[in-house]
């Protein structure tokens, strides 16, 4: 035990050990701000995909709000031209 506590105290291996600590905290830290990155970049997306579900919903609604009543309605927007 005196032997391991003896070369861990030692300046060289102390140095070394902050070292691999801190190349460690380092990579640690860029693993983690590419994994929110790719979880920003899939939620934009997401988000993106949203709301050309909703565009498409409105004008749904839209076409449907200008339809005929009902089929005399839609008979006479033919003989009108207005379709």
């Amino acid at each position: 035990m005196g032997v391991i506590t003896a070369i861990l105290a030692s300046s060289p291996v102390r140095k070394a050990l902050g070292l691999l600590l801190a190349a460690t905290t380092i990579a640690l830290l860029v693993l983690n701000l590419r994994r929110a990155g790719e979880r920003a970049g899939r939620l934009a997306e997401r988000l993106a995909t949203t709301e050309n579900t909703n565009a498409i919903h409105r004008q749904m609604l839209d076409a449907a709000s200008r339809r005929p009543a009902d089929r005399d309605a839609l008979a006479q927007r033919l003989r009108d031209g207005q379709f």
